[in-house]
């Protein structure tokens, strides 16, 4: 289970994905040597990846969630199948092992051969499927992902550990070059390799390495992600909300909810049920809680209803196999 240096090192993580061990141990009150070792223990259990990624905005992708109701006899090929997709960047079991959630990375003019939106309903498997845009995220202020495992850091602590980003440059970001590509793939597999080790694996000097990443990561070209498996953290149950929400309290109730800690993501969806709600809790007790004392609390909701992930596939850059995340 985590103690508290183990909280701190998570937050520092997910406010600075590739700063330090000196500067993480200083916020979580230990030394480099122990914020390394805590973190390394972190990854070999297989409870937390740090992966670049290229952004989904270089390319125009836009972001569709699929609900494919199954036969539960056959579910379990076609959802390994799906998960190895580089399109689906994300995916869960649910509904009893019976419905596959994944999200699919496709331009908007996403063509009418598309193998999941043609191809699956051919499938004798395949009893269903719904797919809806979706066109937006709420992200809360000061927060990246799922915080509910607690230790929240305070402001002179955040500051500390942004104070050394580079600052964002206007305008769209930028596709990478093909030289960008030894440098992309090494942060795809640890998104804190270092900076040595990234010299080695492009030929570049320490130099250059620094100074490209500031301009991939100023211009929103690589961002980062610090994925955590929540039942590696003692957070054992997963469900999605499917909320149905006037659209004048869309923004409100979807900003809303994404400040809650137990909420890692919060879409506006083009479906009957336009607000998507991913709720990490530690069992169905805490889960209860949150429906009785957040949503209930929530006006504008008019209805919802309850996905319950029985088993996770895949994160944005991880597969999830035997409880572990693992490079895809």
């Amino acid at each position: 289970m985590l103690d508290d240096v183990d909280r701190k090192i998570l937050r520092a993580l997910q406010c600075a994905p590739r700063l330090s061990f000196r500067r993480i141990g200083e916020v979580a009150g230990v030394s480099e040597q122990t914020a390394a070792r805590r973190y390394q223990a972190l990854r070999r259990s297989g409870a937390l990846r740090v992966v670049g990624l290229v952004s989904r905005r270089v390319y125009g992708a836009a972001e569709w969630v699929a609900r494919i109701r199954c036969r539960p006899d056959r579910v379990a090929p076609l959802a390994e199948a799906l998960a190895r997709r580089p399109d689906i960047s994300w995916a869960h079991l649910a509904s009893g092992g019976s419905e596959i959630i994944c999200v699919i990375r496709a331009p908007l003019d996403m063509p009418s051969e598309d193998v999941l939106l043609r191809q699956l309903p051919r499938s004798a498997s395949v009893l269903d499927v719904s797919v809806d845009l979706i066109i937006h995220n709420y992200d809360a202020p000061g927060t990246a992902g799922w915080t509910g495992y607690g230790e929240n850091l305070d402001a002179a602590q955040v500051g500390l550990l942004t104070a050394e980003r580079p600052p964002p440059t206007a305008g769209p970001p930028l596709p990478p070059t093909d030289e960008d590509a030894p440098l992309l793939e090494a942060l795809a597999q640890d998104g804190r390799t270092t900076h040595t080790r990234l010299a080695e694996l492009t030929g570049w000097s320490l130099s250059r390495v620094a100074r490209r990443l500031e301009t991939l990561e100023a211009s929103g070209t690589l961002e980062y992600e610090v994925e955590l498996l929540p039942e590696r953290l003692g957070h054992w149950l997963h469900a999605i909300l499917w909320l149905r929400v006037a659209p004048a309290a869309l923004e409100r109730v979807g900003t809303e909810a994404a400040g809650y800690a137990e909420v890692p993501f919060v879409g506006a969806i083009s479906g009957e049920h336009n607000l998507m709600v991913s709720v990490i809790a530690r069992d169905p007790e805490d889960f209860y809680r949150f429906l009785t004392t957040r949503i209930a609390a929530t006006p504008g909701i008019d209805a919802y209803a309850v996905s319950i992930s029985v088993h996770h596939l895949k994160k944005a850059a991880s597969l999830i196999s035997r409880g572990r995340l693992v490079p895809p």
